[in-house]
């Protein structure tokens, strides 16, 4: 489990950006909702912009990924994603600090997959979603208690502060290497809410086909289920254009975990995919997906620099 980390020594002028950020972000939460969906478009708009690394990072998993999309169509999807960073940004605001922004705009489709299992030893398999801040809300106001892996930043205000935020929807927190604090949390009857969708490449990883472009992928949910004797969900958290807000929980994996990790793993990655094209846009594209692992045309972000992603 994650623990409790005192700020005490974390004033110094080294984090004064970070808590500026962060002061901001709460700042933000308390404008009208319609205000921070603009704050949001704006920032994601700067980005799109200023960040030319991450522009050609997205530009190139958008072309593996969707390469029958022309020119105009792969322009507008991805100033359409970093459209949805900014806005995620204001969502991850209000989810921290002012969750009650977004009553009655959740709908929260399949719920009864949740209680059908008795809230117990449930994997809640997630994937990295614009709205996956908003999809902590849902899960909070269905009463659930859960707790929720995430990955450690190298800044530790930064880290501790996330953690903070993520907490007040979720029980406690799990690094997302600490298999052995998941299966301890699946054991006590606290659902896990895991997103093991990102280029990983320690133990218990495999090349994988994501949009049929190889990619080291995370195997251990296979593992995490198994040991915990674990049932799985896929949890879908999608944006509308009005505003609003579709989740949707499946229903439990059929035959999961089978005897292959591997299979096991392409199942859960192919539901990924599936759940992606409904929203393209909304996926986080700007993670190199798909490092280590050379294409026909050597690796994938080799050549970044002379990216044409206007």
């Amino acid at each position: 489990m994650s623990e409790s980390r005192s700020l005490k020594g974390l004033f110094g002028p080294r984090y004064w950006g970070t808590w500026l950020g962060f002061l901001l972000l709460r700042a933000l939460s308390f404008a009208p909702f319609r205000w921070q969906m603009a704050v949001g478009r704006a920032l994601g708009w700067l980005a799109f912009r200023v960040a030319t690394s991450r522009r050609r990072i997205a530009s190139r998993n958008l072309r593996l990924c969707f390469p029958d999309l022309d020119a105009e169509a792969h322009a507008r999807l991805l100033r359409a994603h970093f459209e949805n960073l900014g806005v995620s940004v204001a969502e991850m605001a209000m989810s921290w600090y002012r969750p009650q922004r977004f009553r009655g705009r959740i709908r929260l489709h399949g719920a009864e997959h949740l209680d059908a299992i008795g809230h117990g030893r449930i994997i809640i398999l997630t994937a990295h979603f614009g709205a996956l801040e908003v999809g902590g809300v849902a899960l909070a106001n269905t009463g659930l208690v859960f707790d929720a892996v995430y990955r450690e930043d190298r800044n530790p205000l930064a880290n501790e502060l996330i953690r903070r935020g993520r907490e007040r929807a979720g029980r406690e927190t799990i690094e997302k290497s600490n298999i052995r604090g998941m299966v301890r949390s699946l054991r006590a009857d606290v659902p896990v809410w895991y997103a093991p969708d990102q280029s990983y490449r320690r133990k218990q990883s495999e090349t994988i086909p994501f949009f049929g472009v190889p990619a080291q992928t995370n195997t251990a949910t296979s593992a995490l289920a198994r040991l915990a004797k674990a049932t799985a969900v896929l949890f879908v958290p999608v944006r509308r254009v009005d505003g609003t807000y579709d989740i949707t929980v499946s229903p439990p994996l059929a035959d999961f975990p089978g005897d292959d990790a591997v299979a096991d793993t392409v199942r859960i990655m192919g539901h990924i995919e599936d759940a992606i094209r409904e929203a393209p846009e909304q996926y986080y594209w700007v993670h190199r997906r798909f490092k280590g692992v050379p294409t026909d045309d050597g690796d994938p972000y080799d050549a970044l620099a002379d990216e044409d992603a206007a």
